[in-house]
């Protein structure tokens, strides 16, 4: 209730973003969800929900949808009913930790294919710059042009096939995992060149898990990949490198999670991915691991590996998921 109070009366954060005012038609409401019909009202809607969170969450907001709730009883007896859905667009960057779900799938489980399959992800922010796969925004070129007005600019991200939804997520999920690693090596001790060799194999690492799953390997030398894995990994106010920094300095996981004041994805997301590359047989020592000074110090023993080797029998996690949201794979 404080953040509501605050957002509505000074339009800043008591704790987050300080210095920063929000626009005066910003409000916000909670901890109740808004009142049935609000939503119709809407052309965009933000989640910018925990990934651990989510599922609970769109299944709040399912009958406050249009799509959901139509407007009278015709309408709904009406097979050929017509809703005036929002445009929804997703900024958690995480694996759910119980079912190992991406949130494609956490959206299809709950509001159905046809909402996953056109939702917009937006991954990141680095420098005024929105990173989001190219899906979504050559369906609604309008919001594109409308981010641009605003000095941001959205880059399509493009794999293979033109377009990467699957690669974008797990790029965005996994760096959280990986700047944990890295801000542990910090907190061990270790300088620059130890943290750039282990963003250079965590980027082969991220690159060979994406490409078991199914994604475009080039989709991980984006901004998208390469460039959040970079900025999260290196930067003391990621959220994901202070718990890794606290870590290696000595302190016990719970005490760092209740005193961050706000939550840090990778480690739910670990739990996840532990359980996706388990199932994908795959080698990933980083994300396996738990990068103590044990785990540092073997990394840095281990026997030279390839710089780049990508496994072979690829793609079966991504095509289950696609043919559970109804995509054409040959698109």
């Amino acid at each position: 209730m404080a953040v509501v109070k605050s957002l509505n009366s000074t339009h800043t954060h008591p704790t987050c973003h300080k210095g920063h005012i929000f626009p005066d038609l910003v409000r916000a409401v909670g901890p109740d969800l808004p009142l049935k019909g609000t939503l119709d009202e809407m052309d965009v809607l933000v989640f910018a929900v925990p990934t651990e969170g989510l599922r609970s969450t769109l299944e709040q907001v399912k009958p406050l949808l249009p799509r959901f709730a139509p407007t009278d009883s015709a309408a709904a007896s009406s097979s050929t009913a017509s809703y005036r859905d929002p445009l929804f667009i997703f900024v958690n960057k995480g694996i759910e930790s119980v079912t190992n779900a991406l949130t494609l799938e956490i959206i299809a489980d709950t509001l159905g294919k046809e909402i996953a399959s056109i939702s917009s992800f937006i991954v990141h922010r680095l420098q005024q710059k929105l990173f989001g796969d190219n899906r979504r925004l050559f369906l609604f070129p309008h919001y594109q042009r409308n981010m641009q007005k605003e000095r941001r600019n959205f880059f399509t991200n493009l794999g293979s096939d033109g377009s990467d939804p699957i690669g974008v997520e797990l790029a965005g999920a996994l760096k959280n995992v990986y700047a944990i690693a890295a801000g542990i090596a910090d907190g061990l001790g270790y300088e620059n060149n130890a943290r750039a060799g282990l963003i250079t194999r965590a980027l082969s690492e991220m690159t060979r898990i994406g490409t078991a799953y199914g994604a475009a390997p080039l989709t991980f030398l984006t901004l998208a990949g390469v460039g959040d894995l970079f900025l999260t990994c290196s930067s003391k106010t990621s959220r994901n490198f202070t718990v890794g920094y606290r870590l290696g300095q000595g302190g016990k996981l719970q005490d760092i999670l209740d005193s961050l004041g706000s939550v840090a994805e990778g480690v739910a997301t670990a739990k996840g991915a532990k359980a996706i590359i388990d199932k994908l047989g795959i080698r990933a020592p980083i994300a396996m691991g738990v990068p103590a000074e044990e785990q540092a110090r073997w990394l840095l023993e281990h026997p030279p590996v390839a710089e780049i080797d990508l496994p072979c029998d690829i793609g079966t996690a991504a095509r289950q998921l696609l043919l559970k949201l109804g995509i054409d794979q040959n698109i």
